[in-house]
């Protein structure tokens, strides 16, 4: 990833001041506490050496930092309870967001206190109005380019070139990734994303596959596979890192990584919950994201500079081109697919 010190970090946005950050004029929130769930690793580092201090700066709060993943922010709501839940705002994959909106902990976002939420692409404005994707990344075909004659086109390549048999890595089913890696089967294969016989039975058809809950790098690195599902930030980093590897738009369109934020209805700090949300996605964090981690910013207004166009591929109209899908749907038949997925993936 780039070199985005805390330093330069913090250079950048100091001339933009806490209204400018917030979107909200005088707003301040001396003496008061927001708890922020984050990812672990070079999540935790980023927020705590940047966006901790910017937001801090801005806010005129404390942040405290809860350091896990969607799961365990999930279980920890449901053992507090609907009533007293210990965050204020969530950024978490769509997919366990799901269900806790269905339970009842997060409420419809009020655009009032989001400005900036109306210069969110399509595709980063969630569940009607109920959240705001705050970090993206678009998922396309990886593959080693000293490995690979035929340089993949399409998801269908997987089982129509020859090549790859037996070199293919898909993430698990117990990542989201390996739910998509389903759907994008049914809806390849069959009628809709829906079709899930489709899609068993032509994930059935890859044969042997290596699969991963995490990481996909390693075996990619190995040479143990040489095409899978892959976003394009961690291709970059690979390649940065001097790995021979590119990464290519499917013709159908690309899957993505999300992480979306949530105000919970009953958050013991909601207002500062939503100042947090809408500093998430201002496009001063927003390009802070793009350059640190590669993602794709969910903000229009941020502009992918030429030098970044390589590492950054997807934005602009290029949105439009990432599939979504059903997480009730997937939430419903969790246990069943779990199962299914057991026993049918090599």
């Amino acid at each position: 990833m780039l070199n985005l010190n805390r330093r330069q970090a913090l250079a950048g946005l100091a001339g933009l001041g806490a209204a400018s950050m917030l979107g909200i004029q005088g707003v301040r929130a001396q003496g008061k506490t927001l708890i922020v769930p984050t990812l672990g690793g070079v999540w935790e580092q980023f927020w705590r050496s940047t966006i901790v201090p910017a937001f801090e700066k801005a806010s005129g709060a404390t942040v405290t930092l809860d350091v896990g993943n969607g799961r365990v922010f999930g279980a920890n709501l449901r053992a507090a309870g609907l009533a007293n839940p210990p965050y204020s705002v969530i950024m978490t994959n769509e997919v366990f967001a799901s269900s806790l909106r269905k339970e009842g902990y997060f409420e419809k976002l009020d655009m009032s206190k989001v400005p900036n939420y109306a210069d969110l692409y399509p595709i980063a404005k969630v569940a009607d109005g109920f959240a705001a994707t705050g970090a993206l990344s678009p998922i396309g075909i990886g593959y080693r380019t000293d490995l690979v004659k035929t340089p993949p086109k399409s998801w269908k390549d997987l089982w129509n070139n020859p090549e790859f048999q037996g070199k293919i890595g898909l993430y698990n089913y117990a990542n989201s990734a390996g739910k998509m890696e389903l759907l994008l089967a049914s809806k390849l294969f069959g009628k809709d994303q829906y079709d899930a016989d489709a899609g068993f039975d032509a994930l059935a058809k890859l044969g042997r596959v290596i699969q991963v809950d995490f990481n996909l790098s390693t075996a990619l690195s190995s040479g143990e596979i040489v095409v899978a599902p892959f976003d394009f930030g961690e291709i970059t980093r690979l390649r940065k890192q001097g790995l021979p590897v590119d990464c290519v738009i499917p013709e159908e369109g690309m899957m993505m990584f999300d992480q979306n934020l949530v105000i919970l209805a009953n958050g013991p700090e909601k207002e500062l919950g939503y100042q947090y949300l809408n500093f998430m996605i201002s496009p001063e964090i927003q390009d802070l994201m793009m350059r640190q981690f590669f993602t794709s910013p969910t903000n229009s207004k941020v502009i992918v500079p030429d030098e970044l166009k390589a590492d950054i591929p997807v934005s602009g109209e290029a949105m439009s081109n990432i599939l979504t899908w059903d997480w009730n749907f997937v939430n419903e038949k969790q246990g069943e697919f779990a199962d299914r997925w057991a026993k049918t993936i090599q």
